[in-house]
């Protein structure tokens, strides 16, 4: 399967550039709120970095377990749940962070917001029956 998207590889590229450029990347993220969340692997134990977009809410920020509308979440999601103990990078700030998992009305009114301002996440809604998971980086 030589046509198959690395998302490896692509994630890795952009991580490199986001680093490099003070948090900035370009490609099909240019413009857009990227941060990188590293978190620990609930079977390996092993800090694994992600690049996200994320959701500014006045002092609060959001990510979102989407995968791009695929019937399962994705395995950070599950890494998060197990270990919330996180490192969130945005820009040339790093901190450490709890990932909280945002469920019910604050839930819908967030991703609602999300929608708004990224429309492709009403069609990954659209695409499962699963609820997409939002979760809350609270800072330490």
């Amino acid at each position: 399967m030589s046509n198959q998207f690395d998302m490896k590889a692509f994630n890795q590229q952009l991580i490199e550039e986001f680093r490099a450029n003070g948090g900035k990347v370009g490609g099909r993220f240019e413009g857009r709120p990227v941060v990188l969340l590293t978190a620990t692997g609930a079977k390996s134990g092993r800090r694994l970095t992600i690049p996200l977009v994320y959701l500014q809410e006045g002092d609060r920020r959001f990510i979102f377990a989407s995968k791009a509308g695929s019937p399962k979440n994705p395995d950070w999601y599950h890494n998060l749940v197990a270990n919330p103990n996180v490192t969130v990078e945005i820009g040339d700030e790093t901190y450490e962070a709890t990932a909280k998992v945002i469920s019910g009305a604050d839930r819908d009114q967030i991703y609602a917001k999300q929608v708004a301002a990224m429309p492709t996440f009403g069609e990954y809604q659209e695409k499962t029956t699963r609820v997409i998971p939002v979760i809350e980086l609270v800072r330490n």
